[in-house]
């Protein structure tokens, strides 16, 4: 009788250890966010309205709900085939997490709510610049989005993407990316 007892308690504390083991691994996984824009799809190219060769303007991006447990998100567009290596276009972040779209043409003072906050891009200017590559060979464009647990107060508007990269440290809860193309017209 003792033995069935012993046998079943250790039957019992194996399945516990597996379904607590399951759901850290679950929680520990970090959601994807599925980021889109109707201006151009996944892998496809960019238009020139949104690069230094026409109004040079942020394109319209939306994305899914991944969480109620996102205070905040982040947006990153970087270009990592540049000659000097990856090369910043845009840092925005403090986008309220109930929000799930930016409209075209983001600047500091238009079609944004007031506590987002715009980072500074390789071209040393804080918000968007557009997709400029040297002439020949197109370019990847990598918008990146980041849902945050918190909204961070520690950085400040003009930060970098080094600086948001590490305030973002152990608050990301879920990302995901939409990579564009881009290629100058031949001069």
């Amino acid at each position: 009788m003792r033995l069935l007892s012993i046998s079943i308690l250790i039957i019992f504390i194996s399945i516990l250890t597996i379904q607590i083991f399951s759901q850290t691994k679950q929680m520990n996984r970090k959601m994807e966010i599925k980021i889109k824009s109707n201006v151009f799809h996944e892998g496809s190219f960019i238009p020139s309205k949104y690069s230094c060769e026409g109004e040079n303007i942020s394109p319209q991006l939306h994305w899914n709900e991944v969480s109620k447990e996102a205070n905040s998100y982040a947006i990153v567009l970087d270009d990592p085939d540049a000659p000097g290596g990856d090369f910043v276009h845009w840092v925005i972040f403090n986008i309220p997490g109930n929000m799930q779209e930016l409209h075209e043409n983001v600047t500091p003072s238009r079609n944004i709510p007031d506590e987002v906050m715009l980072g500074t891009n390789s071209f040393g200017r804080i918000g968007y610049g557009g997709p400029c590559p040297p002439s020949g060979k197109a370019h990847h464009y990598y918008f990146r989005i980041y849902a945050l647990d918190t909204i961070l107060h520690h950085i400040e508007s003009g930060a970098t993407k080094e600086q948001l990269m590490k305030a973002m440290e152990g608050h990301i809860i879920a990302k995901g990316e939409l990579m564009g193309m881009y290629k100058r017209t031949e001069q």
